[in-house]
């Protein structure tokens, strides 16, 4: 039977490979934008893990934290908080100094029609923390957005060049540029994560192709497939790149191994639900799709497989599971959120 607390710990049971790398992340962490999806299960994570390192510096969480349930799952984890909105003036100099940060901060449901927030949030506030934590490692989220559309077969690398359409996705390539900036002017060591996808099953593609399932409601297949990756792998990896960041920039494809089907996945969920998925749309010939085999060499493969997840997600949904109803929109191929 699953219950919140059993997903809980299963999202921040700390590996390892993250135990033993949390050895060598000397001083505090600072997690900024922690009250978002994955926020609080990566701060409980990092707690866990520096407690299994038999360290004792401090996991400090900063959000505005509008979620009770998400504030009192810190708080019995004993995740230091501090509650500030990020953009207002004196905010990040009332913070304090640490050897460690981690930037989940940003907006991206919402733009369309409010652009100017989202740069404000992904563009300029970025350029700031790079300069007030010049003198600490910084692990930045990014998006894989922010790389052209690929055939379905491969996945974009890397190497591959910035292609963004949207103004979301411009202002995850210019939250890059800021850390990058930060890096060359102060010599601050940067570490971009390029994420696609983390599965939580309270939200994310699985769940809204699920969902869909459950209501109904035809599931869109212009976008044929997806990455994904298990939550707490993708938070692991988050923590881990600390170790990796430098003024050269080191840029990371975080996601999972396959590009999953969104036909085959919806009829593999279908079956385990009982009910039979409804689709529309034509299939194209390309999606966004990133290869993260550069992860698989620096930390291994993902400790969950896309067969596991999605069994998972069909037991979360028919126990009655909460859902977060923030849809990821997995199938948007013009930017506009």
């Amino acid at each position: 039977m699953w219950t919140e607390t059993k997903l809980n710990e299963l999202l921040t049971t700390p590996q390892p490979g993250l135990v033993e790398d949390m050895k060598k992340i000397n001083g505090d962490i600072l997690v900024l934008g922690a009250g978002g999806k994955m926020g609080p299960t990566l701060c409980v994570l990092a707690k866990k893990a520096m407690e299994a390192a038999g360290l004792p510096h401090d996991i400090i969480a900063v959000s505005r934290f509008s979620d009770p349930i998400a504030t009192a799952f810190l708080e019995e984890n004993r995740v230091k908080m501090i509650s500030c909105d990020l953009l207002e003036p004196g905010a990040l100099e009332a913070l304090p100094d640490v050897d460690n940060v981690i930037f989940m901060a940003g907006k991206k449901f919402g733009t369309n029609g409010n652009e100017y927030a989202t740069w404000g949030m992904n563009v300029w506030l970025p350029s700031r923390v790079a300069e007030r934590y010049k003198n600490s490692r910084i692990v930045a989220f990014s998006s894989g957005n922010l790389y052209p559309k690929v055939p379905l077969y491969g996945g974009a690398t890397e190497d591959v060049p910035a292609d963004p359409i949207g103004e979301y996705a411009m202002t995850c390539l210019g939250r890059e540029r800021m850390f990058e900036y930060g890096a060359r002017a102060f010599g601050t060591s940067v570490s971009l994560f390029r994420l696609n996808y983390a599965i939580d099953l309270r939200y994310r593609v699985i769940y809204d192709i699920a969902n869909k399932i459950m209501t109904g409601t035809p599931i869109d297949i212009t976008t044929p497939s997806f990455n994904c990756i298990w939550q707490a792998d993708a938070n692991a990896a988050a923590i881990r790149l600390l170790l990796h960041a430098s003024p050269e920039v080191f840029t990371l494809n975080v996601t999972g191994p396959e590009n999953a089907s969104v036909v085959d996945t919806a009829k593999k969920l279908g079956k385990l639900l009982g009910k039979e998925p409804v689709f529309t749309g034509i299939p194209s010939d390309n999606a966004y799709l990133s290869n993260a085999g550069r992860m698989f060499d620096l930390f291994g493969y993902p400790t969950v497989s896309l067969e596991t997840m999605i069994g998972w997600q069909a037991e979360w949904i028919l126990s009655g599971g909460r859902a977060l109803n923030k849809p990821t929109h997995f199938e948007e191929r013009k930017g506009t959120y």
